[in-house]
């Protein structure tokens, strides 16, 4: 898609190439996203980072890390950063609360930030009081608000950057709310795909402009 694409706006949009990925199709008990792309594409393309998906608790986990680690050992030697999304995906995340726990978000950025991520995409982690008792630990009984969890995620990224997720779209006041709680809770960005694509363009246009001045500081 970047080869065919990115030459119409050169110079204008900055490259983060996605290297790996997976169809809709096989659920995701087992999930594993097969590489795509090569760190060589992302510098013939000019790219200023990668990106890469991470099913961190998925029975494929092992040849996950190991595919990734070879990524993160590439784009290491040619000065790359590389943007992880780190989501929990399998059956026993599911038997330990889901893969939106507090729980299962923590665990997966601390994960990709040991394995060398730069920047850690997640998804807000949510408390679901009817499936606290699945929950490990002290997480059954850690009532946490949007806000503070994903403020704890943030502290267990350290120094890699955390940016948000929008999930599945949005009304575009929901989506601004849901950007300005990350931002406050100290994520570095934003990444809201499907609320912006699915929109028509003119909508699209405006949503992004919001977003912009909020992470701008600006509203």
């Amino acid at each position: 898609m970047a080869e065919k694409y990115l030459p119409d706006h050169a110079g204008q949009v900055p490259l983060i190439l996605k290297l790996n990925g997976k169809t809709g199709i096989p659920p995701d008990e087992e999930a594993f996203s097969p590489l795509t792309a090569g760190v060589e594409d992302a510098l013939r393309l000019n790219a200023q980072a990668v990106g890469y998906t991470l099913y961190v608790g998925s029975p494929a986990q092992d040849r996950d890390i190991a595919q990734f680690q070879r990524v993160r050992a590439e784009a290491g030697r040619y000065g790359l950063p590389v943007i992880v999304w780190a989501y929990p995906r399998g059956r026993w995340v599911d038997q330990k609360g889901g893969k939106d726990s507090p729980y299962a978000v923590e665990y997966a950025v601390r994960v990709a930030l040991e394995l060398g991520a730069d920047v850690v995409k997640v998804n807000i982690p949510r408390y679901d009081p009817a499936r606290k008792e699945q929950y490990p630990g002290e997480y059954k009984n850690l009532e946490l608000s949007p806000h503070q969890a994903l403020r704890r995620v943030v502290d267990l990224a350290g120094r890699a950057l955390v940016i948000v997720s929008g999930g599945a779209r949005l009304s575009e006041d929901a989506a601004v709310a849901q950007a300005r709680l990350a931002l406050e809770a100290g994520a570095a960005g934003l990444i809201f795909g499907r609320n912006i694509w699915q929109r028509p363009f003119p909508r699209a246009l405006e949503l992004s402009r919001r977003l912009l001045d909020l992470v701008r500081g600006r509203n």
